[in-house]
């Protein structure tokens, strides 16, 4: 299977995964661990963590350590941070996120601080502690997931939107600001990707990328230094419409799957 190598003594000996028990958390840590990185996988699931790190120790002869931590939970990146206080870690890959599409006025407010505090504020504590690590030994990189099109607003996703929207953000104005430190930073902004997220929330699962595809493309474009990566056609053809098209196609989409989820 298809990997992207990061040179260890940059990158390595530790790379930290979140959300990592599934979809493109797990493929970054599988790819990582064929690159010959020991790897930190980070869930709220306890079980599907265990078979991953059993998985990589085997197949490729790394060392792994899980942490059963919720990020969308204010002390889920502090828990992540204590738990790797004693890794050499050059690498953090901060994947975790969820999408529930649904209108913002039939939910109470407690999700749209769930949904800010898993798809962005957890991103940015992690960003902020690793980066001050990865500055004092002066080599390593990070990589943040945020969303295609997430700037437009998304209709019946307009939280989850929002929250990605800060971390495209974030990682745009942190690329310059780590590169004066020596560190590679680089935002995934994927749009439909083929994962178990695609069928669990009813979302559509035609023209999207793979996983492997949307975790390499990061992965080359952390090696190269480059500031953003959005992987897949439809990805990049929904980024390059104007927003009020864009936020009609994804409003459609969404709308759609909230309405299944809720039939269900």
């Amino acid at each position: 299977m298809t990997h992207v190598e990061l040179p260890t003594a940059k990158f390595g000996p530790w790379a930290v995964v979140t959300g990592a028990s599934a979809g493109i958390g797990r493929e970054f840590a599988r790819q990582l661990a064929a690159g010959g990185l020991n790897v930190v996988i980070s869930a709220r699931r306890a079980a599907p963590l265990a078979e991953l790190g059993a998985e990589l120790e085997q197949q490729y002869d790394v060392r792994h350590r899980a942490v059963v931590a919720d990020m969308s939970q204010p002390n889920g990146p502090h828990h992540l941070i204590e738990a790797t206080a004693d890794l050499d870690v050059g690498l953090l890959v901060s994947n975790a996120g969820d999408l529930v599409p649904g209108e913002f006025l039939g939910r109470e407010l407690q999700y749209a601080f769930d949904s800010w505090q898993l798809n962005a504020g957890s991103h940015l504590v992690l960003t902020h502690h690793f980066g001050q690590r990865l500055a004092e030994r002066g080599a390593g990189g990070v990589l943040l997931v945020g969303a295609a099109g997430a700037e437009s607003g998304i209709p019946w996703a307009a939280a989850h939107a929002a929250a990605k929207a800060y971390t495209n953000t974030l990682a745009r104005g942190l690329h310059a600001e780590f590169a004066e430190r020596g560190l590679n930073l680089t935002v995934l902004t994927p749009g439909p990707t083929r994962t178990e997220l695609q069928s669990r929330r009813a979302l559509p699962e035609t023209g999207g990328t793979t996983v492997s595809n949307a975790v390499s493309t990061a992965l080359k474009a952390l090696k190269a230094g480059d500031v953003e990566v959005t992987p897949g056609l439809a990805a990049r053809v929904l980024n390059s419409l104007p927003a009020s098209m864009s936020r009609r196609i994804s409003g459609r989409t969404m709308a759609a799957a909230a309405q299944s989820t809720v039939s269900q």
